[in-house]
């Protein structure tokens, strides 16, 4: 009935296990890879015919998370997976990202990845284990996909780079990185690192490159035994349409590209491509149909970008290979918000708002590895208006995710811990303009709003996109690459980082790969800009302001015995309730007695603070306060005089002279001055009125002979 092969390698101190023929037999491809205990169903179909009108791959990718693979129910009201959640929409692109460049050129045909987590260990991240499963189903479907690629999670921890880093390890790691690629070079690098040299860096994608060769390995061998023939594509020749377009426009898109400015620039292209289409498209006879008359243009374009930059050194807009943009930092500039930056790099912006909110505002994220929760969020928005368009405006994209997650990446590593600043942080990126790298320009007006908002980060934090030109054994590197430089290149690799090392790294490749000589071209390059950013930004914000914004909380915080948690909750949280209703501040109590009081009024929080500290306080025997009479009694009278604690006063207590009565001297309600006795055998509090003065509240002298309070008989 089945058909099963298998490979099976010791990979990073556990065996990963390939099989295909058991499960999903009718998709193109399908692959069951289990590491350790979690195992990853990976699919490849492909259709059979091309999607016709597109200049594109139509390839998606579907990184799918359920729930049972943990032995976990979901939450929520339906019980049920839902749309997907942030991790599944990140590691999705993840997965996409190395593979697509992969696919022949010129075929269009609706392909589809999905990749299914079915167990997970707690120990083995599953989206190592999904990118290689995907790479394999890929290799075995026939789809023409010119791989395979293996992938790698690399750790740094004491110095030592250490491979697929367990769960359990990661907090201990200065570095996590991910990296995928083929036998001969890397095509994409997704990293967050504790502010790490370059070589180390570089060290890491060379070391994940070399341990994944036995995976691509094994995938090979897999195929030889259960890869599906290729499928036979057609890819038309248009050399004669190209050639003949190139003649009416190339010479006039080398003057095009020499205009620096984005929007003059689009509109001369735009004109070319008009006015040679109207002579060379149409229906008829001997022209060119408009859909092949445009993905021609476009290679023509690229041509002459990236001709010029190869033999002049000169960019699109007249910079040389190496220099950055003018740079234009502004803090402070919206009143009411906590914190905020507008950050301008030639013609790309970013409006930066960041929020300071408490305990009650952070994200409860609903995983395999558990519920837990995250005070530190980063949202990136990107209106077509940023680029001079009109379009939908709807749920966040991938792409906005991805690019939020990018920039969260290169600040996580440098923001205070929750103890030493308790509270919960967002960030909000709006892109303004764009042309060039907005999630670069984001990484940058974010650090200023941090620290516009008093948000001591341990050091300052930019990022720089480079981008490649690569023709045959030449190279170019740009810094601070251009939307076309980046559209019409090679790479797409992404540095942040402070004055002391790099934070985040994110490259995607477009091409089969790169060497381990450009990387290093690129990084040693991207730091001169960082760098130069980082003095930029200097000149409106060297560091956090000393003092939060005016509407800003304020969280004080202090530690209760956990014994005590109760008392300051109360039945059915009826003492915190009063606490916040009569004071007006926001109080979060953690299991460890960690208790967080906020506010945006000083007072609040000290009203506040000082009633949790009588409630978890011990009184002290000898000294004097201020209490209220609750009850009254033939033997004495009841004050309630520390938080909740209340003390009996004998009527020989009340006052120098005998008492006949306890109302002659207090009634019910009456504020009182008390001095702490101590304590009978049976732990009730006894207090004193008679050797306080109640005018002043200082203690009387006994008269001499007398015995202290303290010593008399409870009477």
């Amino acid at each position: 009935m089945f058909n099963i092969h298998r490979e099976e390698i010791e990979w990073g101190g556990r065996k990963l296990v390939l099989e295909t023929g058991r499960v999903a037999r009718q998709a193109d491809g399908a692959v069951l890879a289990t590491y350790g205990e979690t195992v990853v169903l990976a699919t490849a179909v492909g259709e059979k015919q091309p999607k016709l009108g597109i200049d594109f791959f139509p390839l998606t990718v579907h990184y799918m998370e359920k729930f049972y693979a943990a032995g976990k129910i979901p939450g929520g009201y339906f019980r049920r997976e839902g749309r997907p959640t942030e991790r599944e929409t990140l590691i999705s692109r993840l997965i996409d990202r190395p593979i697509r460049p992969l696919f022949i050129e010129g075929y269009r045909n609706e392909t589809q990845v999905i990749a299914t987590v079915l167990s997970h260990d707690l120990e083995s991240d599953p989206d190592i284990v999904a990118l290689i499963a995907s790479s394999a189903a890929l290799t075995l479907s026939g789809i023409p996909f010119m791989g395979p690629i293996g992938a790698a999670r690399v750790g740094y921890i004491e110095g030592e780079y250490v491979l697929n880093t367990p769960i359990d390890k990661m907090p201990e790691s200065k570095l996590e990185l991910i990296v995928a690629g083929t036998q001969d070079a890397v095509l994409m690098v997704e990293s967050e690192a504790q502010e790490l040299s370059e070589e180390v860096m570089l060290g890491a994608v060379m070391y994940g490159h070399r341990e994944m060769q036995k995976v691509i390995d094994a995938i090979i061998r897999l195929a030889e035994k259960a890869a599906k023939e290729p499928r036979t594509v057609t890819v038309e020749d248009h050399a004669a349409e190209d050639k003949l377009i190139s003649a009416k426009t190339e010479k006039e898109l080398v003057a095009a590209y020499q205009v620096p400015d984005k929007a003059e620039r689009k509109t001369r292209i735009d004109a070319i491509k008009k006015s040679a289409a109207a002579e060379l498209t149409g229906e008829e006879a001997g022209k060119i149909p408009a859909s092949l008359y445009g993905k021609l243009f476009k290679g023509i374009e690229s041509r002459v970008m990236r001709g010029a930059v190869i033999d002049t050194g000169r960019r699109i807009d007249g910079r040389d290979l190496k220099t950055v943009r003018q740079i234009k930092c502004e803090v402070g500039i919206l009143p009411r918000t906590h914190g905020s930056a507008l950050f301008t790099r030639g013609e790309t912006q970013a409006l930066v708002v960041t929020t300071l909110g408490t305990g009650e505002d952070e994200q409860f994220i609903d995983s395999l590895e558990g519920t837990y929760k995250q005070n530190f969020m980063l949202h990136y928005n990107f209106p077509p208006y940023s680029v001079g368009e009109t379009g939908r405006m709807g749920g966040t994209g991938r792409r906005e995710i991805g690019h939020g997650k990018l920039a969260w990446r290169a600040l996580h590593p440098v923001l205070p811990t929750k103890e030493t600043f308790p509270y919960t942080l967002r960030i909000v990126s709006e892109i303004t303009e764009s042309n060039g790298s907005s999630s670069m320009a984001t990484v940058c007006g974010s650090s200023l709003a941090l620290m516009d908002a008093g948000v001591p980060l341990k050091h300052a934090v930019a990022g720089i996109a480079m981008g490649l030109i690569l023709e045959g054994k030449k190279f170019a590197v740009l810094s601070d690459i251009l939307g076309d430089e980046d559209h019409l290149g090679d790479m797409d690799f992404k540095v942040a980082g402070t004055e002391g090392g790099v934070t985040s790294l994110q490259m995607d490749i477009k091409i089969t790969g790169i060497t381990e000589e450009i990387m290093k071209v690129a990084l040693d390059q991207a730091k001169d800009g960082r760098l130069h950013i980082l003095g930029e930004m200097a000149k409106a914000l060297t560091g956090a302001r000393e003092e939060l914004g005016e509407h800003a909380p304020r969280i004080e915080q202090i530690k209760i015995p956990t014994d005590k948690i109760r008392e300051v909750i109360g039945s059915g949280g009826k003492v915190i309730r009063e606490i916040v209703e009569k004071t007006g501040a926001k109080i979060n109590i953690e299991d460890d007695g960690t208790v967080k009081v906020a506010s945006a009024d000083h007072e609040s929080i000290k009203a506040a603070l000082k009633w949790i500290k009588s409630i978890v306080a011990e009184p002290e025997l000898g000294e004097i306060y201020e209490g209220k009479v609750v009850k009254t009694m033939d033997f004495g009278a009841f004050v309630n005089f520390f938080g909740p604690r209340d003390g009996l006063v004998h009527i020989s207590e009340l006052a120098p002279k005998r008492v006949n009565k306890v109302t002659d001297v207090v009634k019910e309600g009456d504020i009182v001055k008390v001095k702490l006795l101590g304590f009978d055998d049976r732990g009730k509090v006894r207090l004193s009125m008679k050797v306080v003065d109640q005018e002043t509240g200082k203690e009387i002298a006994p008269e001499k002979g007398d015995k202290p309070a303290d010593e008399q008989p409870a009477g």
